[in-house]
């Protein structure tokens, strides 16, 4: 029997609907394991074996405590994913990287604290901070509303945030989003995400933004531009237990990097038979060697 920390938050621990199917999987595979709040003071991280991030949703206005946490655990236990892909992931900037590198990523324009507020965009566009999940803090808006999108940069300014400005690419209103779901460095299965930046954006327990969810064949394209992204993942994507890639349809209908996940995303097991047994199998082979 091992032991195995699957790390929530206090308000996600029901709202996450992928811990269920996981946990009676790891029960299946003979895996020993307990949920647990990831800043919950009570839990001794020494007596896991490995911990396993999930639904952290609520790290975004702490980050810097859940960094740091992330360190503590990795000292008194094996952490997945790793503290420093947990670092790097929970900031956007990893978009500029990527795109450096010569990955097709959707155009942003980036505005700190201190800088002048622009629009660059005559069309729709999308206005969200750099640290930011589950569409807290986002906000479409038309090109005749740049005056509310700018209030809203200033806003993120006075918090010390800073913005992401990126056009909304229509496409997206047909085809939705694609998530690339990779477990163990492995492909596993793709869902479709339906828009979800309308004119107002409920937050399912002040965490995320409700969406429309439907499993999807991935596209050939779509699939080579979700490998060649954790190709690009600094340290190499062989350290991931668990990785998300989500492209949208660019202006020309190609694929788009929208954003990477690696942090604390919903995989999705309900939309793809096995998925929660495969996550199951990538722990235990964790736990036993190297990933």
């Amino acid at each position: 029997m091992s032991r195995v920390a699957l790390v929530t938050a206090a308000e996600a621990r029901e709202l996450d609907e992928d811990l269920p199917p996981l946990a009676a999987a790891l029960t299946a595979a003979d895996v020993s394991h307990e949920i647990v709040v990831w800043n919950d003071p009570r839990v001794d991280w020494r007596s896991f074996e490995l911990a396993v991030v999930r639904s952290t949703w609520d790290y975004v206005p702490q980050r810097d405590a859940f960094l740091a946490w992330a360190d503590r655990v990795s000292a008194a236990t094996r952490l997945l994913n790793p503290a420093a892909i947990l670092r790097w992931n929970t900031d956007k900037q990893y978009l500029r990287e990527m795109s450096r590198q010569g990955v097709p990523v959707v155009e942003t324009h980036w505005i700190g604290p201190g800088d002048p507020v622009s629009i660059p965009f005559d069309r729709d566009f999308v206005v969200k901070p750099a640290v930011s999940a589950g569409a807290k803090d986002t906000a479409r808006y038309a090109p005749d509303r740049k005056s509310a999108a700018a209030e809203h940069v200033v806003r993120l300014q006075s918090q010390g945030r800073l913005t992401m400005v990126q056009p909304y690419l229509l496409g997206l209103e047909e085809a939705g989003e694609t998530a690339a779901i990779f477990i163990g460095g492995v492909y596993s299965h793709a869902i479709r995400k339906g828009p979800i930046l309308k004119a107002a954006v409920d937050l399912v327990g002040g965490l995320f933004a409700k969406e429309d969810i439907r499993a999807r064949e991935i596209r050939p394209v779509e699939r080579a531009l979700a490998e060649r992204v954790l190709t690009k993942v600094p340290g190499g994507s062989n350290q991931l237990l668990y990785a998300r890639v989500d492209m949208a349809p660019g202006p020309l209908g190609e694929p788009v990097l929208l954003e990477f996940e690696a942090t604390e995303p919903s995989l999705f097991f309900a939309f793809s038979a096995g998925s929660a047994g495969r996550m199951a199998d990538a722990i235990l082979r964790a736990l036993t060697r190297p990933l």
